[in-house]
This record gives structure tokens, C-alpha cells and sequence, in this order.
């Protein structure tokens, strides 16, 4: 299982400690060697075991099991923990000796990227201090529970304050202000217009005014909207079904739902090309018996396309600008148990043909294990994703943020073909759609590397050079 050293953070009793030597340094620790000299003097016998951040898009981690109990003794480089990102699970080491004295984030719970999850005490004479302090910590983390307070009563008021009040109106005849419709209403209703008591601004007898007086039920339309909102608003969402299971999302489906979500604010277009494969065919079966699969084919030949087309391998993150990456990374979409996850085949153009097929099985191993590091899924520069192994024959993907396009490839299939003579032939033919970022990829970009991939399958030959 793959591992990684936890990071200590700021010590409980004031203790400064640097990372070990084989951690491979993240950006604050390098900031925090330069600024303070004296990093490797350690003061304190209680320290901070933290959730440490497994890759650049991780924000919170799973633990999954603790591999050690309370009262374990640790010894440097041994494994403590098993964390779960959103893409992998790894087990993270400790570079200290020392004794697990408390776990303060049990298994099966969540942890943001910082927060301390275990302490580590140096004897056992701090293990009753550090779970004091471990307890302390899971206190605080929950909401305090609402006290019932009694109001105390005011004192009695010495002395009554004298409110002004308004002037009162002079006696005499008043003067009656009335809508039109409402006087129309009055004299269809034959309503004494002065007997009725307005209710609108400055006394002015409205028509509601004059339907009460009149005794008929004023409706109220205000009221009716807000019913018929609240009825609409309560039918769209629909109850749950009669034995209805809720699921939340595990930690690697959030973070395919959040990347989903942050792609819809990037503008794509699709453009299909069908793409015949008998050479191809014919070639992968010569091929198979040395271990090379399809995708490794494709994956391939996709490679060899965007060295042509360096801007269909672009990346645009900002909106302001975009990047040519200097390495064409091939990423494949791989299902597995609860999720998805795109495994990276780094430099795929200047990979041998048969190290690049080793190369992908024992990526699609570690996938399937949750094992792989983070550099092995997240530095994909294109994607391919393959559904032509389950019958598909054409689909669309969704671009993977920060990607320039991703191409979606459906099953080879015998298709009755006209030549240019106007002759019918069988062959077998394959669809090809790829999904762009419009911003920097344009349509005759993208046609023009399709019909580059489009002459590599169809001579496949080029592939073994």
C-alpha cells in the first residue's frame, strides 16, 4: 500500500521540529527550513499527529483504519494510519519514536487537511496529559449544548414615562376619501359609502373596504400565490420512496461530482470522426500475446497525434491565459469499485509501445487497490476514456477540469462501406468523439488532429517505431 510520512504541526507545549529527510518537502516546510535554522531542536514530548494533504486537491481525508492502538509504541518510519483521499488510500508513517497516547479522529470519520487527528507522547508519563488534551479537543469540536436561562424580571419603574400622544382630529363632519372602484363597487353593492371605515392610507376606503361592508369574502390572491409557490416548490422534490436506501458519497465520488460540477463552467464543443480499424485490429492481435492491450494501442496513438497538435494537449486554468504543456500525458479513464479514476501514462510519446503496455497494467493494478500516488492520476494533460469494450459505440465525455480536451472512443464494428469507385465493402469502423475547451482549441484544430490519429490507427505500424 503506498505510504506517506505525517507532518507534525505546531507543537502543544511549544515544541519545533522539521520534517525527516526522506518526506518529500511541500512548499510550507520548505518556507519554514529557510526561516527558522534551528528546526531540528525538538522541546516538547506531546506532538500533534495531522491530517496530511495526499494530493493538491485534496481539502479533507477519510481514516479508514488505525493501524496502531492507544498505548502502541511507534518507531520511526512505521506505519500509524490509513488515510483515505479522493483518489487513493495511503498509509502514513511517523518519523518519530514514541508512543500513540491518544486518536482523536476514530475510523470511519472525516478530518480536514490540518486538523489533528492523533498525539504522540515521548513516555508514558505524558500519555494521561495527551489524552486530557485529545479529550479537551473532541469537547470543543462539538457544538455546546443550549442552557436553559430564566429571564430575570425587570425592576419595577420608578417612575411612567409619558408618551405623547397623537393630536386628536377635530369634531365636525369628516370628508371621505374613496377609490373610483371602490365607489363603483358601492353603488353595485348599494353600500352606504359613508357608513363604511377605510383602511388604505390616510383613511381612504378601499374596494376590499367596501366587499366587507357589502359582506362579501374579500379574497386575498397574496396569500393564494404564496400557497401555490409553496405547493409547486414542495411537489418538485419528491419524497423518497418506500424503502429507499440514502447513500452518501464516499470521498473519491465527492471529488468526481465537484470536478463534474466545476467543468459545466467550461465552453465545449464535440466534433465526431469515424476512424476504420481493420489494420488496427490485425495489428493488436499480432501484438496481444506480448501483453499490449487496446487502450495502450490508443492511448499510443493519441500520443503520437498531439505531438502534431501540441494545442489539443493545451491547458487553460484561469480564463486569462493558457499553457503548452512540454509533456504529453495520457490519462485513462478507469471504473472501478465506487468510483472513477484516470490513471496517467507520463511521456506516452517517447514510451516504447510494450513498456508503455507494461506501464499501464501495473497503474490499473494500483487503481484498483487505491494505492496509486498522486503524481500517477493528476498530471494528465489529455484524456481517453474507452467504452468500445462493453459494445458501446459512441458516446460523449466530459472535459476533466483543467484539460484541453478529452476524447471518448466507442467499439469497432463491420460496417458496409462505399469507396470512391462507388464499390461496397465490409470493414470494421470505430467512432471517435472528443470534447474541447473552445478557448483555446478551435474546430479545424481539433479536425485536423483527428484525422492525424485517424492515419496513425489506420497504419499502426508507426506505433512500434
Amino acid at each position: 500500500m503506498a505510504s506517506t510520512p505525517f507532518l507534525s504541526k505546531t507543537p502543544i507545549n511549544n515544541f519545533s521540529s522539521s520534517l525527516s529527510p526522506s518526506l518529500p518537502l511541500l512548499p510550507s516546510t520548505l518556507s519554514h527550513r529557510k526561516t527558522n535554522p534551528n528546526s531540528f531542536r525538538v522541546n516538547a514530548k506531546i506532538r500533534e499527529i495531522f491530517m496530511p494533504a495526499l494530493s493538491s486537491t485534496m481539502t479533507e481525508g477519510k481514516i479508514v483504519s488505525w493501524i496502531k492502538s492507544e498505548g502502541d509504541l511507534l518507531s520511526k518510519g512505521e506505519s500509524v494510519v490509513v488515510v483515505e483521499s479522493d483518489k487513493a488510500d495511503m498509509d502514513v508513517e511517523t518519523f518519530y519514536d514514541g508512543i500513540l497516547a491518544a486518536i482523536v479522529v476514530p475510523e470511519g470519520e472525516t478530518a480536514p487537511v490540518g486538523a489533528s487527528i492523533g498525539l504522540l507522547a515521548e513516555t508514558e508519563e505524558e500519555i494521561a496529559e495527551a489524552k486530557a488534551k485529545a479529550a479537551s479537543k473532541a469537547s470543543g469540536s462539538t457544538p455546546p449544548v443550549a442552557e436553559t436561562v430564566t429571564p430575570t424580571p425587570p425592576p419595577p419603574a420608578t417612575s411612567t414615562p409619558t408618551i405623547s400622544q397623537p393630536p386628536a382630529a377635530p369634531e365636525g363632519p369628516r370628508k371621505t376619501t374613496v377609490t373610483p372602484f371602490a365607489k363603483k363597487l358601492a353603488k353595485q353593492h348599494k353600500v352606504d359609502i359613508n357608513n363604511v371605515v377605510g383602511t388604505g392610507p390616510y383613511g381612504r376606503v378601499t374596494p376590499a373596504d367596501v366587499e366587507a361592508a357589502a359582506g362579501i369574502a374579500v379574497s386575498k390572491p397574496s396569500e393564494s400565490l404564496a400557497a401555490t409557490v409553496k405547493a409547486a416548490a414542495s411537489s418538485s422534490v419528491p419524497p423518497p420512496l418506500p424503502g429507499s436506501n440514502f447513500v452518501p458519497f464516499t470521498t473519491m465520488q465527492a471529488a468526481v461530482s465537484k470536478n463534474m460540477v466545476e467543468s459545466l463552467s467550461v465552453p465545449t464543443f464535440r466534433v465526431g470522426y469515424p476512424v476504420i480499424t481493420d489494420a488496427l485490429d490485425a495489428f493488436h492481435d499480432k501484438v496481444k500475446p506480448k501483453g499490449v492491450t487496446m487502450t495502450a494501442l490508443l492511448a499510443k496513438a493519441a500520443a503520437m497525434a498531439l505531438v502534431q497538435h501540441p494545442v489539443v494537449n493545451a491547458s487553460c486554468k484561469d480564463g486569462k491565459s493558457f499553457t503548452y504543456n512540454s509533456n504529453i500525458n495520457i490519462a485513462v479513464a478507469v471504473a472501478i469499485n465506487g468510483g472513477l479514476i484516470t490513471p496517467v501514462l507520463q511521456d506516452a510519446d517517447k514510451l516504447d509501445l510494450y513498456l508503455l503496455s507494461k506501464k499501464w497494467k501495473e497503474l490499473v493494478e494500483k487503481a484498483r487497490a487505491k494505492q496509486l500516488q498522486p503524481h500517477e492520476y493528476n498530471s494528465g494533460t489529455f484524456t481517453v476514456s474507452n467504452l468500445g469494450m462493453f459494445g458501446v459505440d459512441r458516446f460523449d465525455a466530459i472535459l476533466p477540469p483543467g484539460h484541453g480536451a478529452i476524447m471518448a472512443v466507442g467499439a469497432s464494428k463491420p460496417t458496409v462501406l462505399a469507396d470512391k469507385d462507388g464499390f461496397f465493402s465490409v470493414k470494421n469502423k470505430m467512432l471517435v468523439n472528443v470534447t474541447a475547451d473552445h478557448r483555446i482549441v478551435y474546430g479545424a484544430d481539433l479536425a485536423a488532429f483527428l484525422q492525424t490519429f485517424a492515419r496513425i490507427v489506420e497504419n499502426p505500424e508507426s506505433l512500434t517505431l
